[in-house]
């Protein structure tokens, strides 16, 4: 598989915070639903590029994980775009399957009620 590639070094363009994190965005590149948000350090970052699969940093557990290493649920990197300030990505993927724990299609799948 050839690895993915963004136009600049994503490493010293991008700005992580205090933790080493980045804020990342989960977007399906078909139906441009978001999937879910997570993070990711430079070390998930560059296995998410040398793979073309989703990787990030679970700040509960401390240690990077495979999106669908256990469900098989994976999400293929189709691109991955960074913000006007570079401190969070969007990864546009193609989803092998429900991208929230609960087995929703996104995780994005309850909503507040307004006022209005």
């Amino acid at each position: 598989m050839t690895p993915l590639t963004i136009n600049h070094d994503p490493l010293t363009n991008l700005k992580f915070d205090a933790n080493g994190l980045i804020t990342t965005v989960l977007q399906d590149v078909t139906t441009k639903d978001v999937l879910m948000v997570a993070w990711m350090n430079a070390e998930s970052l560059q296995k998410t590029l040398e793979s073309g699969e989703t990787w990030f940093w679970s700040r509960s557990r401390q240690e990077l994980w495979h999106k669908g290493g256990t469900s098989g649920n994976i999400q293929k990197v189709v691109e991955i775009c960074y913000d006007c300030d570079a401190d969070t990505l969007l990864v546009l993927v193609e989803p092998a399957g429900p991208a929230c724990h609960t087995g929703a299609q996104t995780c994005f799948y309850r909503t507040l009620e307004t006022n209005q």
